[in-house]
């Protein structure tokens, strides 16, 4: 039931923000950048004259869109002086985005470190047109090209992205499973428990921002993978306990030392087995794990 005490342009953002908010975060990889874009996009949405705007949903998706290219831009340059590899901010999201495969897949970490690999340019237009089906037309009036142009970027940008993200679909059970196995060697030092959880050749990705210590570069293989797990938990001070949560759309691991949160583990998983492991520890990017975020398509 709509507030009768608010004025239309209101009510409109307020009914489209978690779709704006979803669009913003698949475009960025960040909560907090996402979560400022929307106070842009409400600042210029306040301004615009509704009664020339014939489609309010599509016309706050172009705000949006403009707002996050010159963001995504920006974020550019503070990675080239990120301490060590950069991964996506996760957000705790409700358990049933794992029953929208479309919806889970798109905000995956999987998927978000390829579209890390596009430009701005084509991350957006991927974005729009694979992930929420925006007509050609309308991508073309919130990226500034032509629809032709935005064809042949779409187009290429696709190619890119089947070619590098993973491939079948692994159901939430199946991933639940590995992590319970991870979560259970953790816990109690069982090392090979956590050598059986893991593909021979699985790459870990930390995330310190250094901030917290994380490896400065990927680790390749169960037995280095392992090592470092356990050498890490060595020079831990203190309890370390994990927990399953839905994390992007899936399941992952919700690390806490004595009770406070240390990071979070998204895995990438391949026969039954971890193939990725993404550990962000930044603290500045946990905290739109403290509370569930609400994303749609729609």
């Amino acid at each position: 039931m709509s507030d009768p005490t608010a004025d239309p342009a209101t009510e409109a953002f307020v009914a489209h923000r978690n779709l704006l908010f979803t669009v913003a975060y698949e475009m960025l990889g960040s909560a907090s950048d996402a979560e400022d874009v929307l106070q842009e996009t409400w600042l210029r949405w306040v301004e615009v004259d509704l009664e020339r705007v014939r489609d309010q949903r599509a016309y706050l998706v172009r705000i949006t869109t403009r707002q996050s290219l010159n963001r995504l831009r920006a974020m550019q340059r503070r990675k080239e002086s990120y301490v060590g590899p950069w991964l996506p901010e996760p957000v705790l999201t409700a358990p049933d985005v794992a029953d929208d495969v479309a919806l889970a897949e798109s905000v995956s970490m999987a998927l978000m470190l390829v579209l890390e690999t596009l430009s701005p340019t084509e991350r957006a237009v991927f974005v729009l047109r694979e992930v929420f089906d925006v007509g050609y037309d309308e991508i073309a009036a919130a990226v500034g090209k032509s629809p032709e142009a935005v064809r042949q970027i779409a187009y290429r940008a696709r190619r890119h992205v089947d070619a590098r993200r993973p491939r079948g679909v692994v159901a939430p059970a199946e991933t639940r499973a590995a992590l319970a196995s991870m979560q259970h060697a953790i816990e109690t030092g069982d090392l090979k428990g956590l050598m059986d959880a893991l593909a021979p050749d699985v790459v870990v990705v930390g995330d310190g921002g250094g901030l917290k210590n994380a490896a400065l570069r990927p680790v390749v293989g169960a037995d280095k993978v392992t090592r470092l797990v356990f050498g890490g938990l060595a020079k831990l001070e203190g309890t370390l306990t994990a927990q399953i949560a839905v994390v992007n759309g899936g399941p992952a691991l919700v690390v806490q030392l004595d009770g406070e949160l240390d990071g979070v583990m998204a895995a990438r998983i391949e026969d039954g087995r971890v193939s990725g492991l993404y550990y962000v520890r930044n603290p500045e990017k946990l905290a739109h794990v403290r509370r569930e975020t609400r994303l749609t398509l729609r």
